[in-house]
């Protein structure tokens, strides 16, 4: 893509209604911006992103043998009454169509999943059953802030899933546990899970998955361990569910079983959940199965939730300097941003448009800066918006035949060959 023909608006200072790091560069490297209160516009930059953590998102559920559908935004209220639990209050939007019946823009869909379920389940012998999708929710937060990370309207990946009994649904559960640390571990992640109270949803057991940041809205206390163990390519579950970890609401001080010196405090950013609902829904809305007695019982359910459009908020907060952001190439927007120090060079300009041609054939994702901006701009720029890596072009470079290439996270640099530099892009 060149930039001379891309839709990027920059900012250059910080802008004033911005309270945290990664609402702030969201706004300067144009990847959003707000609508209203709590809704934002995702600009072109911003939803590549969007786009690379929902694919993350949906690779990982998929390999878990869970299978995507897509449920509406706007949800009966009968349903929800049919649940009984009631809706989430002032925070949910509720509005009435031309034939006076009340609807709800979802703030969740377990009422609506159940619907499919008991309509289209009705044997043991289709169990277990993940069932998920990647849709828009609407929360009408009384102060919503911080972004995308606070919004009222949100990307969210929401699994849902029916086993015959406890047992397998408790298994199962363990499964989509493990699947969330691999979700974050391939954005640049490490998320610790926490014991959480289950809330509005409701069930018997969640976990949280918090990220480590320094911005993060909570204190979370968690033993030492738990990074050596999310960090390994085969994960103990049964392990990691015996270590410690709290947030600030939970954790007491006086009766922690991690010695000091391995007890391990930090700010954290709530970026999925995961929950063990058992009948909550099922029994109440007529969601039964036949099990393998021949007995007709409630089928045993869970939800499993992560926020897509907080993660990029999350990502940035955790991946950031001075200069901006500094994205994990498995969410970069671009891999690569082509800088062109002198535009008004025929030569080098020459140069530049060549080896962009030829980044493009190595499907080598690449933002080309051949606008007539000067270098410190253009250096500013680049280190603003974050890509992975800077190849940069100068008239020497372009009569040798080399770049520069840069490590946006690192500061390193190397002049090379553009074969070697093609090369050590797609390695």
């Amino acid at each position: 893509m060149r930039l001379s023909r891309y839709f990027l608006p920059l900012i250059k200072e910080n802008p004033a209604e911005a309270q945290i790091v990664s609402h702030r560069l969201m706004l300067r490297a144009g990847l959003v911006r707000q609508l209203q209160a709590g809704i934002y516009n995702w600009l072109p930059m911003g939803w590549r992103v969007l786009q690379k953590v929902e694919s993350i998102v949906r690779t990982e559920m998929d390999k878990a043998g869970a299978i995507e559908l897509l449920m509406p935004t706007m949800q009966p209220v009968s349903l929800w009454e049919e649940s009984g639990r009631g809706d989430y209050g002032k925070e949910t939007l509720i509005v009435t169509d031309r034939h006076d019946r009340k609807m709800l823009y979802g703030p969740t869909n377990e009422e609506v999943i159940t619907d499919i379920f008991r309509k289209h389940v009705k044997t043991h012998k289709s169990l277990p059953l993940t069932l998920y999708h990647i849709q828009w929710k609407f929360r009408d937060e009384i102060r919503p802030r911080f972004g995308v990370m606070r919004g009222r309207e949100f990307l969210m990946k929401d699994a849902y899933s029916f086993t015959a009994d406890e047992e397998s649904h408790l298994a199962l559960y363990d499964a989509m546990y493990k699947t969330y640390i691999r979700i974050f571990r391939r954005m640049g992640l490490n998320a610790i899970p926490f014991r959480a109270e289950t809330g509005m949803i409701g069930g018997s057991l969640s976990h949280e998955f918090q990220v480590i940041a320094e911005t993060g809205e909570s204190q979370v206390y968690y033993d030492a361990a738990f990074e050596d163990e999310v960090a390994k390519d085969e994960l103990d579950i049964a392990k990691m569910k015996s270590l410690y970890s709290a947030a600030d609401d939970q954790h007491d001080a006086a009766n922690c079983p991690v010695p000091a010196d391995r007890l391990k405090t930090a700010r954290g950013i709530e970026v999925g959940h995961i929950f063990y609902l058992g009948d909550k829904y099922t029994k109440a809305m007529g969601a039964t199965i036949t099990n393998a007695a021949g007995a007709e019982v409630p089928a045993m359910m869970g939800c499993h939730g992560i926020g897509v459009s907080r993660l990029v908020g999350a990502i940035i907060e955790a991946n950031h300097d001075d200069a901006g952001i500094i994205w994990p190439e498995s969410v970069a927007p671009f891999k690569v941003g082509l800088i062109n120090l002198r535009s008004d060079d025929a030569a080098c300009a020459s140069f530049c448009d060549d080896l962009y041609a030829q980044l493009q054939q190595a499907d080598i994702e690449v933002l080309y800066d051949d606008t007539d901006q000067r270098g410190g701009a253009k250096f500013a720029s680049m280190d603003l918006i974050g890509l992975p890596w800077q190849m940069i072009v100068g008239p020497r470079g372009a009569a040798e035949g080399k770049v520069e290439l840069k490590s946006r996270r690192t500061g390193e640099k190397q002049e090379l060959s553009i074969a070697d530099a093609i090369a050590k892009l797609k390695g």
